[in-house]
């Protein structure tokens, strides 16, 4: 492993909105996906830039350093030591540890001369805790693992067995595949057992670790393939109401994400089914391991639901009359059709994955994805991209 990446697509979003007083910079994110580096690096740039070190209040309380000032008096008492003049850049990590922490950054945002980035690893905070308090001051940044390309720039090598890795180890920052399964699976269980308790278990005020894990499990099992609530319940024997209750745990702990079906030909959601992505590939692995985790089909599709994300997109999965699109991804005014596929080599195949693509009758761009170095190009109008290169070129 090189040390960091420089995750360039999130600081630009930063200094985008640096100095701008009367907004709040949220950045979410699951546990471990960088967002402590990026604030690091995010200073780092202020001092490149001439802000000195007074003009900068940063804390992660989940440092040493952090705990001593985790209570929201001590916290209080180091902000009113703050410089008056000027605008002072304060950055709270991992803020959500902090008790009443939302009234100190609503007070923090009256003042005008501070510049407030806040991180936390649960979505709640803006869907509850921090939107009463700031009534829309705030822009969210949501971050997730690395990209295939950071990967390669913190990983180099060749790109297919890289690719192959990535696909089983995901894309935590501090995950090194080249130390070897043993320790990088034990890292991995170690943040997904720090999220189930933290993050999942202790906002929903249970211990039933058993419940959520086999929820998890189930989920990890069948992503990509549509599924709800009731299906969830059927297939690991528990309660519709406390498997809603837990999955929407996992996902306001950002561990999955829920793509919502989309009807093509209606322009519209369908309310009844979905399909559920892991936010990072590794804790997949880590969690199906003994079973079902050597089927490279689920987190290729995966991945490039993710990469689809960071672009920028909103991402939904099609439909269209009684044939299905892997992802219709929307942004601003752009939308195109994607089908992920490990191969189109054969003939039935490429029929079966262009048959969809084929039916939709508008002039949106329709790519189909796969691994193949061979016979891509353009065909009928539907472009076959190979997906390694797609991921680790952009776009």
């Amino acid at each position: 492993m090189n040390g960091t990446v420089r995750r360039a697509d999130y600081l630009a979003q930063l200094h985008a909105s640096k100095d701008a007083t009367s907004i709040v910079k949220v950045i979410t994110g699951m546990r471990r996906c960088g967002k402590s580096t990026l604030m690091d690096q995010f200073v780092d740039d202020l001092r490149a830039e001439g802000i000195n070190d007074d003009h900068i209040f940063h804390v992660n309380f989940e440092s040493f350093e952090g705990h001593d000032i985790i209570s929201p008096d001590a916290l209080r008492a180091q902000l009113r030591g703050l410089p008056k003049n000027g605008i002072t850049y304060v950055l709270l990590d991992e803020i959500q540890d902090v008790k009443g922490w939302e009234l100190i950054v609503s007070s923090l945002l009256e003042a005008r001369n501070f510049d407030v980035y806040i991180t936390g690893s649960n979505s709640d905070m803006l869907s509850t805790d921090l939107s009463t308090h700031l009534s829309g001051r705030y822009i969210e940044i949501g971050m997730l693992p690395l990209s295939f390309r950071e990967y390669l720039e913190l990983h180099p090598g060749d790109r297919e067995g890289r690719f192959n890795q990535y696909l089983k180890y995901g894309g935590l920052p501090d995950t090194d595949p080249d130390r070897g399964e043993r320790h990088s699976l034990g890292y991995l269980e170690g943040v997904f057992n720090t999220v189930l308790v933290k993050d999942v278990l202790s906002r929903l005020k249970t211990d039933d670790v058993s419940k959520i894990r086999s929820i998890a499990g189930f989920l990890y099992s069948n992503i990509g393939n549509t599924t709800n609530i009731a299906g969830i319940a059927k297939g690991t024997g528990l309660n519709p109401g406390t498997v809603d209750r837990y999955v929407n745990g996992m996902m306001s702990a950002l561990l999955f994400y829920h793509a919502e079906k989309y009807d093509i030909v209606g322009k519209k959601l369908l309310s009844t089914n979905g399909k559920f992505y892991a936010s990072d590939l590794g804790m997949r692995f880590m969690a199906l391991k003994d079973s079902g985790a050597d089927d490279m089909s689920r987190p290729l599709e995966n991945a490039v639901y993710l990469e689809l994300i960071r672009r920028g997109y909103r991402v939904r999965t099609g439909s269209y009359r009684d044939r299905e699109v892997d992802f219709t991804a929307v942004r601003g005014n752009e939308t195109e059709y994607y089908q992920v596929a490990m191969t189109v080599l054969p003939e039935e195949t490429k029929a079966k994955e262009f048959r969809s693509l084929e039916s939709i009758r508008d002039n949106f761009p329709k790519i189909v994805l796969t691994l193949d170095r061979f016979n891509l190009g353009t065909f009928s109008g539907i472009k076959v991209v190979n997906v390694i290169d797609w991921l680790a070129d952009g776009e």
